[in-house]
């Protein structure tokens, strides 16, 4: 069997909170608590849910952009939880991240030659200044843009051509992992689609693997070969793609794909509507996190014991204890 790409094994990220006049640590915010899943190089992995469940943070953690608490990160053997500075550097170059902002991820201050060339520099993957002019044009090019622009500056793009800028900075040091987080989110709908069209294509030529954060189920729905649902710092499902879309097992996958919009309106679906409010992720509930807006869940068993990530069908993960 192929061995993944990237591996990640109970990946935590609790963010301290401190108070009183010596800023002693009173509390924590439990933002990842527990992840895991393996990533095959060429594969897109859709990671979903409602905002602050921690999808970013997993994003980051990954990329060592913020430190990890918990678990352990390996990407091609190595792993990259304990790896030093210079491997960190090396790694760098494999695995790389286009932001959820093209407005605040771009230096006002840079033009676009440069933002786009910095990784040539910093990596060394160009003998003098000609050869990384070239490159650039060429990067450029591929992600449709005009090699005119390198001589401009950030403000002076739409945020569609920003997102463009920040993808061919992204593919600059010829990457193997791409993390997406929110790549699309602040973009119109009809650049979206444009936007997505390029990845899928620079996926197919450049062999990439990605990694695509998103709130908008939709659109994950047709970026992703395998789909994982995250709630309050933990995955609670993890299947295909289209099997998670048409065969949802966990409550709160089957909540979420309701509230997707259909534009034909002779389609009836039924609604699932969950009660109350996402719990704090300071103290999140006992049990099953979800236990406490969960239209099937029973008492003792889901307010008190955690469900394990566990295997329902070839490739169908579930955490529920009445489900799978």
């Amino acid at each position: 069997m192929t061995q993944p790409l990237l591996k990640v094994q109970g990946l935590k990220k609790h963010f301290p909170i401190r108070g009183g006049m010596l800023q002693r640590v009173i509390d924590k915010v439990h933002a990842v608590d527990g992840v895991s899943f393996d990533l095959m190089a060429g594969e897109t992995l859709g990671l979903v849910g409602e905002s602050g469940c921690g999808k970013s943070t997993t994003g980051r953690c990954i990329l060592r952009l913020i430190e990890p608490t918990a678990g352990e990160v390996w990407f091609e053997g190595k792993d990259v939880t304990r790896a030093g500075r210079d491997q960190l550097r090396a790694l760098a170059r494999d695995m790389q991240i286009i932001f959820q902002d093209p407005f605040a991820s771009l230096n006002p201050r840079m033009t676009v030659g440069a933002i786009v060339g910095e990784g040539l520099v910093i990596h060394k993957l160009a003998a003098n200044a000609q050869e990384i002019e070239q490159r650039v044009v060429k990067l450029l090019q591929t992600v449709g843009l005009s090699p005119d622009h390198m001589r401009r500056y950030p403000h002076e793009f739409s945020g569609g051509q920003r997102q463009r800028i920040g993808i061919a900075r992204a593919l600059a040091v010829d990457p193997k992992l791409i993390v997406c987080d929110e790549a699309v989110s602040a973009l119109d709908v009809s650049i979206q689609a444009q936007v997505i069209n390029l990845l899928e294509d620079l996926q197919s030529q450049f062999n990439l693997t990605y990694i695509f954060i998103a709130h908008d189920l939709s659109v994950v729905e047709h970026t992703s070969d395998r789909v994982a649902v995250m709630y309050l710092g933990r995955v609670v499902e993890l299947a295909s793609a289209n099997e998670l879309y048409t065969q949802p097992l966990h409550p709160y996958t089957e909540a979420l794909l309701s509230a997707v919009p259909i534009p034909d309106p002779s389609i009836k679906r039924k609604r699932v509507r969950l009660q109350g409010d996402v719990p704090s992720p300071i103290r999140p509930p006992p049990g099953c996190h979800f236990h406490t807006r969960c239209p099937i869940a029973q008492k003792p068993l889901c307010n008190t014991q955690s469900p394990e990530l566990k295997q329902s069908s070839q490739g169908h993960w579930v955490a529920c204890h009445l489900r799978g």
